[in-house]
């Protein structure tokens, strides 16, 4: 007899659905599974053996013929242990129902025939609501983040005898449902805030004009000045998650495995630190089966290099793609893949080798040449498309010591958004960009006009501090939210002259 089962797979960060037929025949007891799948696809005909057998079902003494269709994608996971025992069931007859083309159904089988999760529950949800199914039969520990994906019946299944009574009876199970709204709400809170920095109002400054206009920054100072402090509570001052980019994030780290158990839907900006010891497969992503990497986890949020200068130089430049086109293609032998990566990098690294190149409190111990050699480990390509540098002073013990609390993050928060809603106003009309950060030239060009007074400035920057010709447009696009943040249309010579003070590395003092 033959069984057709409907499940669903995750191919980039969006699935599809899968067809899984299940064909009994009376010849010498085999079990084969065809239609390209991974190992733990081809493993599942032990577990569910197991499953039924331990269920108080009968395993047929027969030849077993599993197709996943479409035959010609690969399919990898244990989510299709559950269609499959029910697909083998319903072939030798021991589940009362001809049709379960309604349903899509995902798990993986323990040996006693109970349902554990999965990932990339979200997506395959999504999938079926937009296929039109009436429901989707999960394990308990996934309903939640299923849920997310609202207008579909999610069922929580404990074990693979409570699926088989839900679709012989088909009340047996209640649709599991959530507030989307109310949790979403709820989980907009950050563990962080900037009110826990003790002085840095210069740095503070720097990093809101970066969120204002979504700004790659690089902070430079000694160890200890609390680079990672600040660069940890970037993501508390962006504009607040949508629910449409909460969904698309949720769904990346749902595909990744990096979703956490008790988290259904991520609310705030992710901000993911990489070690230095990364490859650059884990940086951008890939493998034998690609899985999203750091790049594509901080989609929506911030990437945070830590002392940059002692990642690998080849893992810094695949960083260069993803940056400018804010998406990563992974191509392999049989497919491509695309994942969403537009996110603000926040790097943080030493003056020098020893940290204290510039230091008034301690002494630097490098030479010329060392500080230019661990300088130049950064690119000028890379350093091209980081907008902001800037110093990292140590904090005076006078400001440690102080009992003043710094701004709270949500007031400059506030700043921000009412900043990124004159960009957006401003951009409108163009589908590529939404934040200052994005122009190119030919922007520049168009909503960066300086007068006489600015231009003269900018000349002397260039000619007189040592600018490079690349930091002409890093200005001008700094200046152009600077002007955003205060709130005038134009830009003014103040602008400039703040924009400049954010260019340490363009200055000659740095490459001596």
């Amino acid at each position: 007899m033959l069984a057709k089962v409907l499940s669903s797979a995750v191919l980039g960060i969006d699935a599809y659905i899968v067809e899984v037929e299940a064909d009994i025949t009376p010849m010498l007891p085999s079990f084969a599974t065809v239609g390209l799948p991974e190992g733990a696809v081809k493993e599942s005909k032990e577990r569910v053996q197991s499953a039924i057998k331990n269920s108080d079902f009968l395993f047929p003494n027969k030849k077993v013929t599993i197709n996943l269709a479409p035959a010609d994608v690969r399919k990898e996971g244990s989510g299709f242990d559950l269609p499959i025992a029910v697909g083998i069931l319903a072939a030798t007859g021991q589940v009362m129902r001809d049709d379960f083309s309604d349903y899509v159904m995902l798990g993986e089988l323990s040996l006693d025939g109970s349902l554990k999760p999965v990932h990339g529950i979200l997506p395959m949800a999504m999938c079926a609501r937009k296929a039109g199914k009436k429901g989707i039969l999960v394990a308990e520990d996934n309903a939640k983040e299923a849920a997310m994906a609202q207008g579909l019946h999610v069922y929580p299944v404990k074990s693979l005898g409570a699926a088989v009574e839900f679709l012989e009876k088909g009340n047996t199970i209640e649709p599991f449902v959530i507030d989307v709204e109310a949790l979403f709400d709820q989980a907009r809170t950050h563990p962080v805030d900037f009110t826990d920095v003790k002085g840095q109002q210069h740095a503070k400054r720097a990093l809101e004009i970066a969120a204002a206009g979504g700004h790659n920054i690089l902070l430079i100072g000694p160890p200890g000045s609390g680079k990672t402090m600040l660069a940890r509570r970037l993501p508390t001052i962006l504009p607040n998650l949508t629910l449409d980019e909460a969904l698309e994030t949720t769904k990346i780290h749902s595909v990744a495995g990096a979703l956490q158990a008790d988290t259904a839907l991520i609310a705030t900006r992710p901000f993911r630190p990489p070690h230095h010891t990364i490859s650059d497969a884990g940086l951008i992503g890939g493998g034998r089966v690609p899985r999203p990497g750091e790049v594509s986890l901080a989609h929506n949020g911030v990437l945070f290099l830590d002392e940059m200068p002692e990642f690998r130089k080849d893992v810094l430049e695949v960083l260069r793609q993803p940056m400018e086109d804010g998406v990563v293609t992974i191509s392999r032998a049989l497919t491509s893949l695309t994942y969403p990566a537009r996110f603000m990098l926040a790097g943080a690294m030493n003056p020098c080798p020893c940290g204290f190149f510039g230091s008034t409190d301690n002494q630097c111990k490098c030479t010329a040449q060392q500080i230019q050699r661990y300088m130049s480990k950064i690119s000028g390509p890379l350093m091209d498309r980081i907008d902001i540098h800037i110093e990292v002073p140590a904090v005076k013990f006078k400001e440690l010591s102080s009992d003043q609390q710094g701004e709270p993050s949500a007031a400059i928060r506030e700043r921000v958004n009412r900043t990124r809603a004159r960009q957006l106003e401003r951009f409108k009309d163009e589908k590529r960009m939404y934040c200052n950060a994005h122009m190119e030239s030919r922007d520049i060009r168009g909503y960066c006009i300086i007068d006489s007074e600015s231009t003269d400035l900018l000349r002397r920057a260039i000619t007189k501090l040592g600018l490079s010709a690349r930091a002409y447009d890093r200005i001008l696009k700094v200046s152009r939210t600077i002007a955003d943040l205060e709130g005038f249309p134009d830009i003014a010579a103040p602008h400039i002259a703040e924009a400049i003070q954010y260019r340490s590395l363009d200055r000659n003092l740095w490459l001596t």
